[in-house]
Parts: C-alpha cells; structure tokens; sequence
C-alpha cells in the first residue's frame, strides 16, 4: 500500500527539507520518496488538502481515557481514535482508572489493549500503590513491562521522604519521576484561583502559593537526590520563575503546560461553568502571559491537552460539586496556535517532550518510519458541540474560535483523517 500526500509543508527543524513544499510518498509504512513532485498511480491512496501542512508526529505528555473502570466517560479505543484525528501520533496514558494503573499486569493490559491503534499508547505508571501516596509502587517492573514514567496522577506527594526515596530508586534505571505541584494544606478546600474572581463569586480560592510551596519543595529534593522530575501542567508566574532557576543551576527538571492554561483565564468562571472548572484551576492574565514566554524561551519544555474526560453526572452539577477536569486533544493544537507560532509550539509537541520521556522521534527524512501529523495551521474554525468526538463533552473552548485544522496522522501504517 502506498500514500501520496501532495503540496505538503514539511515543519520539522530536525529535517532537511524544514518549510519546504514537497510531495510525500509512503509505501509500507516507511517514507519512500521526498521529492517536489511524484507522480500519482492508480494504486496510490491520494491526500490533496488545502494548504497541508506535515510535522512529525504529535505526544501528548498527559492523557486520561478512563479505561479500565471509567468506560462511561471513555474507552481506550475511542479515546486512541480521538487522539489520531486530534494529531496526535503517541500519548501517554495517566493511571487515573479503577484499577489504578500500580503494577506490571495493569501496564501490559493497556498496552496490548491498544497495540493495533494508530496512536501509540504509553502508561505512565502511578508511583505509589492505588495512588494514595502511602507506599511505592513496583516502579522498575512496571518499566520493564513498558511504563515510560512514574506519577500519581493530579495527586500531590504529601510525604516528603517518600518522594525523596522515589527519586533515588529511580535512578537505578534511569526512571522519570513526576511531581504534581499541588500543596493540599495549603489549597484546603479550594475549587478557583484565590483572586478577585473568586473573591466576587464567592467560591473558595487555591492560593498559587500551594503550587509554589510544592514545586520549591520538590527541586530543593532534586538538588539533593539527583535524578529526574517532571513537573506537569504548571499554571503561574512564579512556578516559571522557580523552575528556570533550577534549570540554569543545572537541575534535571523539566515541565509542561497545559493548552488551556495558555489560553484561558479565571475571568471564564463568571458563567459558574463547570466546564471550566479545572486542576490546577484558570488564572490571572498575568499568569497566562508569563506561561505564553515560558514556552517561547523554552523554560516550558512540553505542551499537553491535559485530557481527561469527565460524564454528564459528575460534570454537569453545581460548580462547587463538580469533578476538575477538561478534554483538551480536539483542541490542543487550535488553542495554542492562536498564541504561539508554529516555531514555538511544535517542538513542544515533538521532539522536546519525546526527549524528556524517551520516545523516538522519527525525522521526516527518506528511508524513515513515517509517522506523521498533517494539518493547517492558518484556518480558523469555531469550535462547536459537533465538533468534540470524545465520549464525554466537558470542553472549556465550547463556542470558542480557534486557529488552525487538524486533518489526521498517518502512524503505525495506518492514514486516519478526519
């Protein structure tokens, strides 16, 4: 079988053909020419999309699809395909299902359940048994089953000394760690940013102090450990202004953002919105700024859609009693191509956060395995409930606009457009 994309711009700065218009040939699963034009055959399955735009294909660092346990809000198979004609090529999967994701047998069945999608599926494993920050879970044989990290997911570690020893263990094998910067003593019972907003709406505030108290806690036990963290989906000025500080200090840490957290702010919250409602919650202008330069000056290592859906029972309730979370993979790429350049966001989605979890990134190069994101970057679209192809509908971007089309992939010898 053979794939012709036509009048295709190639964005790949690890490429030699990078911003050049070519035509793309793939023939059993591998790019068999890159040439300014190839002539088409009867055999050949033609893509001819305006203004086509190639890169290489898309991870998404933070994806939850609720199986298994959690089919209601959505399956492994439905959420794999939403993440192909999302652009997505690879994403790794949160453990936040019933069972939670804590030992080899639970990594190997996500990873065979998915073995025959497009997108590739890879768990990041919780770090301590069921989640509950008690104990450590059985990290390097998770690993050696396929686990590329180790995280509770959206749940902070509250014992010092047990992360301290999980960055130590992790070193054995050259483990990555990941720390959600969240103090609960500090965030109490929280549901929106402390701010103005929340001060008006009268809803209880998380002070942003809870993310730095957390973050500043974590790198002074990287400075003493040694070893790999992650930070995912920082939301504030100041968690930028910490982590570039321990980067020029020489720190192995890194971290991403989520694509709402570039875009929207706690200003959402006065429709009380559930939609809206997230973790960590929206913040100020102020924030979303210092997040947009984070990501320009490559503080900010990895953009994610955070995606984690969430059914109509528990979403669509008083705002107070709503569970945090949004879907995000429909509209990740129109989101943040609304406020970054090309340049700056596909790097984040690519090789940068497939260098922090050990994924290979294939160069769009002759001879190469394709694995490929086709899109178009200037169309602006606006987002609609027809739109979402994910089970549950809990988008914050509902009736919003965004810049930019996903077409599909082509992954794992499969073309999936949209």
């Amino acid at each position: 079988m053979s794939t012709l994309l036509k009048n295709a711009v190639i964005v790949d700065t690890t490429s030699s053909y990078h911003l050049q218009k070519k035509d793309i040939l793939i023939t059993d699963g591998k790019l068999e020419k890159i040439e300014d034009f190839i002539q088409e055959k009867d055999h050949y399955t033609m893509v001819s999309l305006e203004n086509l735009h190639v890169s290489c294909g898309w991870f998404d660092t933070s994806v939850s699809l609720g199986e298994p346990g959690f089919e209601e809000r959505e399956t492994l198979k439905n959420g794999l395909q939403v993440a192909a004609k999302s652009g997505f090529t690879a994403i790794a999967l949160n453990a936040n299902t019933n069972p939670i994701i804590d030992s080899k047998s639970d990594v190997e069945y996500v990873i065979h359940k998915a073995q025959h999608s497009a997108t590739k599926l890879h768990p990041i494993a919780a770090l301590t048994q069921k989640s509950k920050g008690i104990e450590m879970a059985e990290l390097y044989d998770m690993q050696q089953s396929g686990a590329i990290a180790f995280g509770d997911y959206n749940k902070p570690i509250e014992n010092d000394n047990l992360m301290k020893v999980a960055l130590l263990y992790a070193q054995n094998f050259d483990g990555l760690v990941l720390s959600f910067p969240k103090n609960n003593a500090i965030a109490g019972e929280g549901i929106a940013n402390e701010g103005i907003n929340s001060t008006k709406l009268g809803l209880k505030g998380i002070p942003a102090l809870a993310e730095h108290i957390q973050i500043s806690r974590d790198l002074f036990l990287l400075a003493y450990t040694g070893g790999k963290l992650h930070i995912p989906t920082i939301s504030t000025a100041k968690s930028v202004a910490l982590i570039k500080e321990a980067k020029q200090k020489g720190l192995k840490v890194t971290c991403s953002v989520a694509a709402h957290h570039l875009v929207l702010t706690d200003d959402e919250l006065h429709g009380f919105d559930s939609n809206f409602k997230t973790n960590p919650p929206l913040r100020t202008q102020q924030d979303v700024k210092a997040l947009q330069k984070a990501v320009k000056t490559g503080v900010i290592d990895s953009i994610t859609s955070d995606h984690n859906p969430i059914d109509v029972e528990d979403k669509k309730v008083e705002f107070s009693q709503a569970l945090d979370g949004v879907i995000g993979l429909e509209t990740a790429f129109g989101a943040v191509n609304s406020v970054l350049d090309l340049s700056e966001l596909i790097p984040c989605f690519t090789t940068k956060p497939k260098a922090i979890f050990g994924i290979e990134n294939h160069t769009i190069q002759e001879n190469n395995l394709a694995d490929l994101t086709l899109f178009n970057p200037s169309e602006n679209t606006f987002f609609t409930k027809d739109d979402i192809l994910s089970t549950s509908k809990n988008s914050p971007f509902l009736n919003k606009k965004l810049k930019g089309k996903v077409y599909g992939v082509f992954a794992n010898h499969q073309l999936i457009l949209n």
